[in-house]
């Protein structure tokens, strides 16, 4: 029986967050479904087009987390 994938499936693909059976099913459905390659590629673009966000903390955060390690005994 042939799995039907749905846009969700194709998300977690396009982020990575699929099992490698998973994936290895997806791959071969968006090379046997032209409708599933074409959804795929959509939400692709849509995902490239989505900015970049990198998050790093603020200085005076990291200082609070080392100096509660510090004194909790907890090595840094």
């Amino acid at each position: 029986m042939k799995e039907k994938f749905t846009p969700n499936h194709l998300v977690r693909y396009i982020y990575k967050e699929t099992s490698v059976a998973e994936s290895l099913a997806i791959e071969t459905a968006l090379g046997e479904d032209w409708n599933l390659y074409e959804a795929y590629e959509e939400l692709h673009k849509a995902y490239a087009q989505l900015p970049k966000v990198t998050f790093s903390p603020k200085p005076s955060s990291i200082r609070n987390i080392l100096k509660y390690s510090a004194q909790s005994g907890v090595p840094a």
